[in-house]
């Protein structure tokens, strides 16, 4: 079995190029008349902007299938980019350059992507029990109200530093 590796977003190498990638999508979109933002540009931004929140959203979830199919819509949203970069190539919105260069960019997500996911498959699942009844090495935990507060562990995720 494999650890989970991912420590900080430092350590999510391909949130990271997706995250990039979104910046990108986004200032090439700015450039855009309005009916060419307000028909293909939003769907562009949105898709390439969902790789990396699905990303992030699946890291945040307690049980690693879940963080897998979080995994999966991110490589949908992949996908749905790829149809839009097409889309903005015919219909003359971007050059080839920009084409060939965000083609590459979302291969390389894609297999990273890829490996990613197939490394959740091998995750080990944290080994305590799931149940509402108090265990006796915590005797003094007691039933909550739903007006009770809880408290959850500090999770020290960063935020990314935009440049």
């Amino acid at each position: 079995m494999v650890e989970f590796m991912i420590r900080t977003l430092a350590d999510f190498k391909v949130y990271n190029l997706a995250m990039s990638l979104g910046e990108e999508v986004w200032q090439w979109v700015l450039q855009w008349n309005y009916f060419e933002k307000d028909t293909v540009g939003k769907q562009f931004v949105r898709a390439t902007d969902s790789i990396a929140a699905n990303l992030f959203e699946g890291l945040g979830r307690y049980h690693y299938k879940e963080t897998k199919n979080f995994s999966y819509y991110s490589r949908d949203s992949l996908f749905e980019t790829k149809t839009w970069l097409v889309k903005a190539s015919h219909r003359s919105l971007i050059d080839e350059s920009k084409f060939k260069k965000l083609l590459a960019d979302l291969e390389l997500i894609g297999k990273m992507l890829n490996s990613y996911i197939n490394t959740l498959g091998q995750v080990k699942e944290p080994q305590e029990e799931y149940s509402i009844t108090p265990t006796p090495q915590s005797s003094n935990t007691q039933f909550l109200s739903p007006n009770t507060p809880t408290q959850t562990p500090n999770a020290q995720v960063p935020i990314p530093n935009p440049q």
